[in-house]
């Protein structure tokens, strides 16, 4: 509907992190900037951290706001957004990963592909991906198995830059790397989804901490499960009479 930016709704910026000390204040300055005009609240889940980034973000915390989520230990990225979706105070949510890969500039790209009906904007880096071969080469792979088996209209699942209703998403089977599955399990509930292209920048300080092998470890079985529940969904038309 490609609201005009009077109209354009408030929003929860989600962030889950764990041992990122050296990104938060950059990302942290650079979503102020890019939201600018715009009601929205920051929301940092700090995944665990083993090393300063609670510091950092409670520096963040007294800055600009940001409202800081502490799991005691690492409890995975899906249950990471799943806290700091729980505790949103807004109904749609953005995503980003805290490794500053993302580009906060690109949220208002996602903003106006809004429409009626969908529920979720993905972001699509394939254009402009930034990491190594070995990142590269088994995303493009898994990527393009799930499209073929799950036909969820999206190229790249797994940017972390993400817009969403937050009742869809509370409302979808929680289960741990759900989060890779988020277009799949919206189309499920009935709702539309559309990708977006979007920028992505190399990582600047510190390492990945959600790591390329365990994904791959954990995608087949995911998969299969996704699948399974796509096969059993049923979508009534309903009436109120």
């Amino acid at each position: 509907m490609n609201l005009p930016n009077m109209a354009l709704p408030a929003l929860s910026v989600v962030v889950p992190v764990r041992n990122e000390q050296d990104n938060i204040a950059p990302l942290v300055q650079e979503i102020v900037g890019a939201l600018s005009g715009m009601e929205y609240e920051i929301i940092y889940v700090d995944d665990g951290s083993t090393d300063a980034t609670l510091d950092s973000l409670k520096s963040m915390q007294a800055l600009h706001g940001v409202r800081i989520i502490r799991h005691a230990k690492s409890c995975g990225q899906s249950t990471a957004v799943r806290s700091g979706v729980l505790a949103a105070s807004y109904d749609w949510i953005a995503t980003l990963d805290g490794d500053g890969q993302n580009n906060p500039y690109d949220i208002p790209k996602l903003l106006a592909a809004l429409e009626p009906g969908v529920e979720l904007v993905g972001g699509n880096r394939r254009q402009s991906r930034q990491d190594g071969p070995v990142k590269r080469l088994s995303s493009v792979i898994a990527n393009g198995v799930r499209s073929r088996l799950l036909r969820d209209d999206t190229p790249d699942t797994g940017c972390g830059l993400k817009l969403f209703q937050r009742a869809a998403f509370l409302d979808l089977p929680y289960f741990d790397h759900m989060h890779r599955f988020l277009p799949a399990l919206i189309k499920r509930r009935g709702g539309r989804v559309v990708s977006v292209h979007v920028s992505h920048r190399k990582r600047e300080h510190g390492a990945s901490n959600y790591g390329t092998l365990d994904r791959l470890l954990v995608g087949i079985v995911d998969l299969a499960g996704v699948a399974w529940l796509q096969r059993r969904a049923k979508l009534p038309q309903r009436t109120e009479i």
